[in-house]
């Protein structure tokens, strides 16, 4: 969130380049003209914190054209240091701009939202997610992608799942979506549901069933999308873009909306304590 004071005239800027001595500087948390402000040991941003940056930004730039007061998790700043920041909002030093970083916007006090313009940041693509991963987290390609699918755009909701957790929930998911597709049987569609309440990697069954099924989700999404000859950029699971072939021979549009509607269906169920069993027998029936 930045204060509507420093909108620059364009609406727009450059990208920090990531590699030049300032950008460098920049990430490493050493730039002269850069603060960076983060909750400490409580969890809270306590009003010393904010008190030290208001005085250091009234400095005038050492190297740069402007100094930048960035404060991470902006929900953790107490009310009494927020009130601090109020008269530096309305009307911050010439050669400053604060930037208050919240996925939690409405946790700060409102007198605080009213001076700041907010900046939303959209979800990253799976691509993008499973780039971060593989290079700055050293996972495994299929990891990386298996995790991405599931992160709703999120690389911190991808490290909090675990890769293991991701990569059997997709092959799961896939395990189903083979068998349904081959076969009219019912004993194989009971069998194909098993695959669903396998054994559990941590957490409850009623956990791992839905995430299973939020990786069906996700794949039904992926051959809905070629079906209706969406761009394939869109895709969260482009790495079994074989796998989205073959099913393609078996679903039409009309089959994969409404498998796609049963297992949101299913996941309902789930919430309201339904069997994790009798939701994994239903839905093989459904697709």
């Amino acid at each position: 969130m930045v204060p509507p004071s420093e909108r620059s005239s364009d609406g727009g800027g450059n990208d920090g380049c990531g590699e030049c001595p300032s950008c460098r500087r920049i990430a490493r948390g050493v730039h002269a003209d850069v603060l960076l402000i983060e909750p400490g040991e409580t969890g809270a941003i306590k009003i010393d914190q904010v008190r030290d940056a208001i005085v250091r930004a009234a400095y005038r730039p050492f190297e740069g054209r402007r100094r930048v007061v960035i404060v991470d998790d902006a929900d953790a700043v107490n009310p009494e240091a927020q009130n601090a920041l109020l008269k530096t909002l309305e009307e911050p030093p010439v050669a400053s701009t604060f930037v208050l970083v919240t996925s939690r916007p409405d946790m700060l006090l409102p007198t605080v939202r009213s001076r700041c313009q907010r900046l939303r940041f959209g979800r990253l693509s799976p691509a993008d997610v499973a780039s971060v991963l593989m290079r700055e987290h050293a996972y495994a390609e299929a990891d990386a992608h298996a995790a991405a699918s599931l992160s709703d755009g999120s690389v911190g909701l991808a490290l909090e799942g675990g890769s293991e957790a991701f990569v059997d929930a997709r092959e799961a998911a896939a395990g189903l979506l083979e068998t349904v597709a081959a076969s009219n049987d019912p004993r194989r569609r009971l069998e194909g549901a098993k695959t669903l309440t396998g054994a559990a990697r941590g957490g409850s069954d009623r956990e791992e069933l839905a995430r299973r099924l939020r990786a069906l989700a996700s794949i039904l999404r992926d051959l809905g999308a070629l079906l209706s000859r969406a761009d394939e950029r869109c895709l969260a699971n482009a790495d079994l873009r074989p796998l989205l072939q073959r099913l393609q021979r078996s679903f039409d549009g009309e089959r994969a909306l409404r498998a796609f509607s049963a297992v949101d269906r299913a996941l309902s169920a789930l919430d309201r304590n339904a069997s994790p069993k009798i939701v994994a027998d239903w839905l093989a029936f459904q697709i």
